[in-house]
């Protein structure tokens, strides 16, 4: 029986969503191909209809949970309340459904050249969007300022992660918040 588009489509994004959870709850390496088809509700066999290789899979689902919204698709999140989700316990918990920067950050550092510059544009984005948002005069120093904010808010939460104080990592995210360049 002939798939249709449609369904193609659909399968593509339930194996992209599937992927994208599985790899930032447990790594690149410690996903196989047939688990993330498990997990999209596929065999295993149709993987190959859709990407050529788990290398590929890995730059697609990426490039898909970092891409931006449509155009006019809701408004957008202010700074503040994204930092405040951001850097909550309920985030820190949940890396399966959070930040892939926090969650891959160093793998995807040491993998495709695909993958890097799909987080390179999505970095771009989220740069420029904290900029228009941050404190300062001059657009150099909102540009610093937005730099330095994302830069702690993945670290906070990768250290956040890490440590198995509760406290202490709660105490990291609280005062990382408080000194973000956003009210």
């Amino acid at each position: 029986m002939k798939v249709s588009k449609e369904q193609v489509a659909a399968h593509r994004a339930r194996i992209l969503a599937a992927a994208a959870r599985l790899f930032r709850l447990r790594g690149f390496e410690d996903v196989t191909v047939a688990e993330v088809m498990k997990e999209a509700g596929l065999t295993h066999g149709a993987f190959y209809g859709h990407f050529p290789s788990k290398e590929a899979l890995i730059a697609a689902a990426i490039e898909w949970v970092l891409a931006p919204a449509p155009d006019g698709a809701g408004t957008p999140m202010r700074a503040a309340a994204y930092a405040d989700g951001y850097l909550s316990a309920r985030h820190r918990d949940d890396p399966a459904s959070g930040c892939t920067f926090s969650s891959l950050g160093t793998e995807a550092a040491r993998r495709s050249t695909d993958l890097r510059h799909v987080m390179t544009e999505s970095t771009r984005r989220q740069i420029e969007r904290f900029s228009a948002e941050a404190e300062g005069g001059a657009p150099r120093e909102k540009r610093r300022a937005a730099i330095a904010a994302w830069s702690a808010m993945v670290g906070a939460m990768v250290l956040a992660r890490i440590v198995d104080d509760d406290k202490l990592s709660k105490e990291i995210l609280a005062e990382t918040r408080a000194s973000l360049p956003f009210a």
